[in-house]
C-alpha cells in the first residue's frame, strides 16, 4: 500500500484549518497511519528543502516553514500521492481548480497551506525526517472494503 508524507503548513494551522484539510482528505478514504504537531528546527527545514539549495526561493522557504507549528503526517491507500496531490490543487493557489483545498483556501503561492509528497522516492525521504518507522501505526479498517 502506497504512503505519502503529507504537512500541514504554518498558514493552514494559524488560520484553524487543519481539521478541514485533514477532513477533506479523509474523507476521500485515505487512511493516517502517523501524526504530530511540531516546530520544525533549522536542521529538519533544510533536509525538507534539500533540493531547492541555491534557488533564489530557498530563503524564504526556510523562513516561512520554521516561523509557526506544522502539522505533520502519514497517508496510505492506492495512489495515495496521485491522489492527495490532486485534492491539494496546483502550488499557485491562483491555479488552483476551484473545490481543491489551495484552491477553495490557498492565499497565494508562499502561502498554500499544504504541502504533500511528489513522488514515491521523496515521501519516502520525507517520512524518514519527521517519523521513526515505529511512529506509523498500522491498524485495519472495515471501512476499506467499501472504500477499495
Amino acid at each position: 500500500m502506497e504512503r505519502t508524507f503529507v504537512m500541514i503548513k504554518p498558514d493552514g494551522v494559524q488560520r484553524g484549518l487543519a481539521t478541514r484539510i485533514m477532513g477533506a482528505i479523509e474523507g476521500k478514504g485515505y487512511k493516517l497511519v502517523a501524526l504530530k504537531m511540531i516546530k520544525l528546527s533549522l536542521d529538519m527545514a533544510k533536509k525538507h528543502y534539500a533540493e531547492h539549495i541555491g534557488k533564489p526561493f530557498y530563503n524564504s522557504l526556510i523562513e516561512f516553514i520554521t516561523s509557526g507549528p506544522v502539522i505533520a503526517m502519514v497517508w496510505q491507500g492506492p495512489d495515495v500521492i496521485k491522489g492527495i496531490r490532486n485534492l491539494m490543487g496546483s502550488t499557485n493557489p491562483l491555479d488552483a481548480q476551484p473545490g481543491s483545498l489551495r484552491g477553495n483556501y490557498g492565499v497565494d503561492i508562499s502561502h498554500n497551506l499544504v504541502h504533500g509528497s511528489d513522488s514515491i522516492e521523496s515521501a519516502k525521504r520525507e517520512i524518514e525526517i519527521y517519523f521513526q518507522s515505529n511512529e506509523l501505526i498500522e491498524y485495519p479498517r472495515d471501512i476499506e472494503k467499501w472504500i477499495w
